[in-house]
C-alpha cells in the first residue's frame, strides 16, 4: 500500500516539473518578441526611383483638303417617256423595231393597213377639183353678172350671182380641209417614234387590228441622258438656295454609287428642283442628269449620290488616332508643346476622311499632335519622343506598340 502511494507521487512530481519548463520557454519567447518590438530600430533611408518620362510619336498638324462626299440615297427616272397610240384604226401591216432596240426620234415603228385611207384621199382630192371648177364658174358668171346692162339683168339675179361665188369659194375651203384629214389620217397609218429611246414589250402584232380606244401599243423611254433625283431637306435647301442668291455657291461634283457598289463612270450636271416641298418629310425633290450612253442607268434604279466640291477646302487636320473622347462629350487632341511637355486642347473635329480629321478650333498647322501613348498623358508632363511607325499615321485603326 506505501508503494503504490510514493510511486503516485513520484510520478506526480515529474509531471509538474514537465509543466514547469514548458511555461518558462513560452515566458521566454513571449518576452523576446516583446523586446524586439521594444528595442529602438536603426533609421532607413529612403531612395526615390528616377521618374521615366512616356514615350510617345507625334504627328505636325496640316493643311490638308477636305472634301467628305454628302451621300444621299438616290432615284434614276427618265427625262422622257411616252406611250406609243395609234391616230387611227386598222389592222398592223408591219412591226419594224425589235422590242428593247433603242429607237431614234422619227423611225416607223407600225405600218398599218392604208389602203382605206389611200382611197379616202383620192376622194378628198375629188372633191376639191370639183369644188374649184364650181369657184371658177361662180366667179365667171358673178363677173357677167356685173358687167351685164342694168336693164336686162335685175338687182336679185346680181346678189345670187355673187352669193353663188362667195358658197364656191368656201366649199373650196371646206374641201381642202378635208383633203389635210384624209392625209393626215394616211400620215398616221404609219406610227412614227416622237422621241429616242428604248421601246419596251408590244402589246400588238402584225394582224391584230388596232384603235386609239384600245391603248397604247408600246412604251419609250428616253436612257440618255437620264435623270436622278435626291430628297434634300428643308434647311439644307435653304442654306443652298441662300448661297446660290449670293452667287457664292459652291461648285459641286455629283458622282453615283451603282447598287453593286461600282463607282458610276459620268458626272451629274444640275437640272431643276421640284416647286413644292413635303409637308411629311420636309424634304424637296432636287433633280440631276447624267450621262447614260451604256444604259447602265436603268429608271427606277436607287442608286447613292455623293455630293462633294469640285475645288474642295483646305483645313487644319490632325491623324484620326490622336483625337481622344472626353467625358463631357467632346473632343481633344494632346499637343506637344515647345518645352518638352504636353497639353490637352479641345477640338471643333468635323467628320473623318482618309485617316484624317479636319478642325474648325483649337490647334494650328505646323502644332504638334501626340499620336500614339495618349492613355499615359497627363498635363504638363514631360515626354520622350519616338519615331512613329509607318501605320502611326496612316491607318486610323491601328494600335500603336507604345500604346500597349
Amino acid at each position: 500500500m506505501s508503494e503504490n502511494t510514493n510511486s503516485e507521487k513520484t510520478s506526480g512530481s515529474k509531471f509538474g516539473s514537465l509543466i514547469g519548463v514548458v511555461v518558462l520557454v513560452a515566458a521566454s519567447v513571449i518576452g523576446g518578441w516583446v523586446a524586439c518590438d521594444l528595442w529602438p530600430k536603426p533609421e532607413m533611408k529612403k531612395v526615390a526611383m528616377p521618374f521615366m518620362p512616356p514615350s510617345v510619336a507625334v504627328r505636325p498638324v496640316e493643311e490638308r483638303e477636305y472634301n467628305l462626299p454628302e451621300k444621299f440615297v438616290a432615284h434614276a427616272e427618265p427625262v422622257q417617256e411616252v406611250e406609243l397610240l395609234p391616230q387611227v384604226d386598222g389592222y398592223i401591216k408591219e412591226i419594224k423595231f425589235k422590242e428593247g432596240d433603242v429607237v431614234k426620234a422619227g423611225d416607223v415603228l407600225y405600218v398599218l393597213d392604208a389602203e382605206r385611207y389611200e382611197a379616202i384621199v383620192n376622194q378628198k382630192k375629188a372633191d376639191l377639183a370639183a369644188a374649184e371648177a364650181e369657184e371658177r364658174r361662180s366667179v365667171r358668171y358673178w363677173q357677167r353678172m356685173q358687167k351685164a346692162d342694168t336693164r336686162g339683168v335685175t338687182e336679185l339675179e346680181r346678189d345670187n350671182a355673187e352669193a353663188g361665188a362667195e358658197s364656191a369659194k368656201a366649199a373650196v375651203m371646206q374641201a381642202k380641209a378635208d383633203l389635210i384629214v384624209a392625209e393626215y389620217d394616211l400620215k398616221k397609218a404609219k406610227v412614227i417614234a416622237p422621241i429616242s429611246g428604248q421601246i419596251g414589250k408590244t402589246s400588238a402584232h402584225v394582224g391584230d387590228y388596232v384603235s386609239p380606244a384600245k391603248g397604247p401599243l408600246a412604251r419609250i423611254v428616253q436612257v440618255d441622258p437620264i435623270r436622278v433625283s435626291f430628297p434634300l431637306t428643308d434647311r439644307k435647301y435653304v442654306a443652298w438656295r441662300t448661297a446660290q442668291l449670293k452667287g457664292n455657291a459652291p461648285d459641286y461634283r455629283m458622282r453615283l454609287i451603282l447598287p453593286d457598289g461600282s463607282e458610276y463612270t459620268g458626272l451629274g450636271e444640275w437640272a431643276f428642283d421640284d416647286n413644292t416641298m413635303s409637308k411629311e418629310t420636309a424634304t424637296i425633290i432636287m433633280r440631276l442628269k447624267f450621262p447614260n450612253p451604256d444604259r447602265m442607268l436603268v429608271p427606277n434604279t436607287y442608286v447613292t449620290l455623293l455630293v462633294d466640291y469640285k475645288n474642295p477646302p483646305k483645313m487644319p487636320c490632325v491623324p484620326q488616332q490622336s483625337v481622344v473622347d472626353l467625358s463631357s462629350g467632346e473632343r481633344a487632341v494632346w499637343i506637344l508643346k515647345d518645352d518638352g511637355s504636353v497639353e490637352q486642347r479641345v477640338i471643333g473635329a468635323s467628320e473623318p476622311s482618309e485617316g484624317w480629321i479636319p478642325v474648325k478650333k483649337g490647334v494650328k498647322v505646323g502644332e504638334k499632335v501626340v499620336i500614339s501613348g495618349v492613355s499615359k498623358l497627363a498635363p504638363g508632363m514631360k515626354v520622350v519622343l519616338a519615331e512613329p511607325t509607318g501605320n502611326d499615321d496612316l491607318d486610323p485603326n491601328y494600335q500603336s506598340p507604345i500604346e500597349d
